[in-house]
């Protein structure tokens, strides 16, 4: 693909965890990781700085945790590690096809992988590398969403991708409820409005207020991460409504 042919030139992608979990419910797929490995791979060939947020719901959630009795903090922090885990796999996954890739963590493990600085990153990006946000914010009691709001904005990505299990945003949980019906467009108002749990509130507002749309489309559809890139109209779009 030509660069004329690309629409966003710097994007985020934030992936669920349960995304490379395949049909043994629990951990990291080899096929699977292979298989995005070799989008990202793709599409940073292309000449797109992309950075990307991984969940980590693969190995376990804070909140979860917090439910059967673990501290919620506590219960964070191990959700965090679990990020990076799939952040290493990823890297390791994205190397073996020969691209680049560089993971931060939001909290100190210098052994393992680098601190993440909005400087290095934005380095990284320039270079051609991709680059792997893992530790959420650093903090607890924000979601993996709300990280990949923050880096989307920090790295000044012009678009954000959600990649999910179904293929956009619907007025009710198409797995559970067969009448539910896809919208091709949102405002980031009316997300709120309809309380439709795109993301959570933290991060639907970060991306509002600083303007940054959002697509969220189906992550094991092949070939939509390229499609998005290119400005096609997959999944469901949610902006800020002004010059729609």
């Amino acid at each position: 693909m030509t660069g004329s042919a690309l629409r966003y030139r710097r994007v985020l992608l934030k992936l669920s965890g349960e995304a490379l979990m395949g049909a043994a419910g629990f951990g990291v797929d080899p096929g699977r990781l292979d298989r995005f490995a070799g989008e990202l791979a793709q599409v940073a060939a292309a000449g797109v700085g992309l950075g990307l947020v991984v969940g980590g719901g693969n190995f376990l959630r804070g909140a979860t945790l917090a439910g059967s009795g673990v501290d919620r903090v506590t219960g964070d922090q191990m959700g965090m590690l679990a990020t990076v885990m799939n952040g290493l796999a990823m890297r390791d996954a994205l190397r073996r096809r020969g691209c680049a890739a560089r993971l931060y963590s939001a909290f100190g493990i210098e052994s393992v992988c680098e601190r993440y600085t909005r400087d290095q990153a934005v380095a990284a990006l320039e270079s051609g590398a991709v680059a792997l946000f893992a530790g959420g914010t650093g903090n607890p009691f924000f979601t993996t969403d709300s990280a990949a709001s923050l880096r989307a904005v920090e790295i000044g990505a012009e678009i954000l991708f959600k990649a999910t299990k179904v293929d956009g945003i619907y007025t009710a949980d198409p797995l559970t409820d067969p009448s539910a019906t896809r919208f091709d467009h949102l405002t980031y108002d009316e997300a709120v409005r309809r309380d439709l749990k795109v993301m959570d509130l933290t991060a639907i507002l970060l991306c509002r207020d600083h303007g940054l749309p959002l697509r969220v489309f189906d992550a094991f559809a092949g070939g939509n991460l390229m499609r998005a890139v290119r400005g096609e109209d997959v999944g469901t779009l949610v902006d800020t409504g002004e010059g729609a």
